[in-house]
C-alpha cells in the first residue's frame, strides 16, 4: 500500500529535524550540510505524503458517515472530490519517488564527432552543434567550447563543449548515441539523398574527488597548434595532447594560446571521459535493468534520424516521428523530442520500482 511506503520518508524527515538541533551536529559543518541537503531532497515527497495520508483518512471518515441521515449526502459529495484527487496525488507521489540519477544536476561535456559520410558528416556536426547552442540559449544555459577540429567543408570533424546550467544532464543525457542524417549534399548534381552519421557522447562534468588520475598513467605531449590543412596558427608550443596509458584515451586541445589553459581543459575532458567509462562499467555490472532505468549514453546505438527532404526527425527508441525538423534545428526546439523521451524513461522507472 502506497501509504505504508510513504511513512519512512516522514520518519526520516523528523529524524533529520531532531539531528539538526543537536549540538553535536551544529558543530560539524559538513555533517550539518549533508543532512540539510538530504532534508531538502525529501521535502517535496514529505509534503505530498502528509497530504496523501490526510486524504486517505478523510476518505475513510466520509465513508463511515454515508449512512448518517443528516451528514450522508454531504459525505457523498465530499467523497467525490476526494476520490478524484486521490489518483492525481498518487501519480505526483510516484514521480517524486523515482530514484534520482546522481548526475542529473551536473553540467555536461558534449562531444560531437563525424562518422561515416565524410564532409557531409562534418557539416552535420556543425549543424547539430548550432542546434544545441540555440537549445542552451532557450534554457538559459551557458556554453563553452573546450576543443574543436574544423573540417575543410566548414563543419567540424570533432567538437567538445561544456554546457553549464540547471538540470543540464537530466535534459541532455538521452542525446548520447549515433545520429543519422539524410539529405542531398550541395555537391550532388543528381539530387540523390546521401546518408551520413555522427556520434554524440554525453559526459557529466566531474571534480577531482570523483575521478583520481595517477600522474604516472599520463603521457603529455606539447606541439605547435595547427589550423585547417595543417597550417600553423601559433608560433609557440601551446597545443597539448594527453594520453591516458591504461585506457588508451587521447585528448588534444589547442584552442587557447596558453599551454597551461590547454592542458587544464584537456585534463577536464579526460576526467569526464574516464568517468563515463566507469558509469558504463557500473551499468554493465548491475545488468540490463539498470541500463534501462538510467538511459545509457552508448554512442554505438543509432538513436535518431534527421531526414531533410521529408522535414522529418525520428527518434527510434520511442518510435517518435515529427515533421518539424526545420523548426527544431533552427530554433533549438529539442524539447519536442526530449520531453517524450523523459516521460517514457520515467514511466519505465515507475514500473521497474514497483510504484
Amino acid at each position: 500500500m502506497l501509504k505504508d511506503k510513504l511513512q519512512p520518508f516522514i520518519n526520516r524527515h523528523e529524524e533529520i529535524n531532531n539531528l539538526l538541533m543537536s549540538p553535536d551536529i551544529t558543530s560539524d559543518i559538513k555533517r550539518m550540510t549533508d543532512l540539510s541537503k538530504e532534508q531538502s531532497s525529501i521535502q517535496p515527497i514529505v509534503t505530498k505524503a502528509k497530504e496523501y495520508i490526510k486524504l486517505i483518512d478523510d476518505i475513510d471518515e466520509n465513508k463511515m458517515m454515508l449512512d448518517d441521515p443528516e451528514l450522508g449526502e454531504l459525505a457523498k459529495e465530499e467523497l467525490k472530490t476526494l476520490e478524484t484527487r486521490k489518483p492525481q496525488l498518487e501519480d505526483e507521489i510516484k514521480f517524486l519517488m523515482i530514484p534520482k540519477d546522481p548526475n542529473d544536476d551536473k553540467n555536461i561535456y558534449l562531444e560531437l564527432r563525424a562518422g561515416t559520410g565524410g564532409d557531409e558528416a562534418a557539416i552535420f556536426v556543425g549543424d547539430l552543434f548550432r542546434g544545441y547552442l540555440r537549445y542552451a540559449e532557450n534554457n538559459g544555459w551557458k556554453v563553452e567550447i573546450m576543443s574543436s577540429s574544423e573540417s575543410e567543408a566548414h563543419g567540424y570533424k570533432e567538437i567538445v563543449f561544456l554546457v553549464k546550467g540547471d538540470h543540464v544532464y537530466s535534459k541532455l543525457k538521452f542525446e548520447g548515441g549515433t545520429h543519422r542524417v539524410q539529405r542531398v549534399p550541395a555537391t550532388e548534381s543528381q539530387g540523390r539523398v546521401h546518408t551520413s552519421a555522427i556520434t554524440v557522447a554525453v559526459m557529466p562534468e566531474v571534480d577531482d574527488v570523483e575521478v583520481e588520475i595517477n600522474p604516472n598513467d599520463l603521457k603529455i605531449d606539447v606541439m605547435r597548434a595547427s589550423g585547417n590543412g595543417g597550417q600553423s596558427v601559433n608560433t609557440t608550443d601551446s597545443a597539448v595532447r594527453i594520453t591516458h596509458i591504461p585506457s588508451g584515451i587521447v585528448v588534444t586541445n589547442q584552442d587557447q594560446k596558453s599551454q597551461h589553459k590547454n592542458k587544464d581543459r584537456a585534463m577536464k575532458v579526460l576526467k569526464a571521459k574516464l568517468y563515463e567509462i566507469e558509469m558504463q562499467k557500473k551499468m554493465e555490472a548491475e545488468g540490463a535493468t539498470r541500463k534501462e532505468q538510467v538511459g545509457t549514453g552508448d554512442r554505438s546505438g543509432r538513436i535518431r534520424t534527421y531526414n531533410y527532404p521529408q522535414n522529418r526527425i525520428s527518434d527510434h527508441r520511442i518510435n517518435l516521428t515529427l515533421y518539424r525538423l526545420d523548426y527544431i534545428m533552427n530554433d533549438g526546439l529539442f524539447d519536442e523530442v526530449i520531453d517524450p523521451l523523459i516521460a517514457d524513461h520515467q514511466s519505465k522507472l515507475i514500473e521497474a520500482n514497483g510504484l
